[in-house]
């Protein structure tokens, strides 16, 4: 299953926007290199970009939300943790199983779960909010 940023996802302030569209392709190219067998190199390499975005773009996301006074920042910091500790536990886990394919492929669900919940649930109030101001 690949996962694709799609305008029903836009939050409505253009650098997260651009962030998450960034986010879905490297996801969905780590995925299509464990489907393809890709080399364990080639994966981690991808994990690793995956997990450093992530927490870029949270950093990022975070200092938006501190400029702008957003008043859910605490639930989206504690979100954020919370997927950055299951990124580190797939590495983990594929490090573990010595470069289990499978590992990447069944994350591929939680992943698009989590990452479009979290942008339809949490991340739309943030562009809602900014028009407000």
């Amino acid at each position: 299953m690949s996962i694709a940023w799609t305008p029903n996802l836009s939050v409505g302030v253009k650098h997260i926007d651009e962030q998450h569209k960034i986010w879905f392709e490297k996801a969905n190219e780590l995925f299509e290199a464990g489907k393809e067998r890709r080399a364990k190199d080639y994966i981690n390499t991808m994990l690793d970009f995956l997990d450093e975005y992530t927490k870029q773009h949270f950093r990022d996301e975070e200092a938006y939300m501190e400029e702008i006074r957003y008043p859910e920042i605490d639930a989206q910091k504690k979100a954020h943790a919370g997927f950055i500790n299951e990124l580190a536990k797939l590495k983990s886990d594929y490090e573990e199983t010595g470069g289990n394919i499978l590992v990447i492929l069944n994350a591929n669900k939680m992943v698009i779960s989590w990452l479009t919940n979290h942008i339809i649930n949490m991340d739309k109030k943030i562009g809602d909010y900014a028009k407000t101001l």
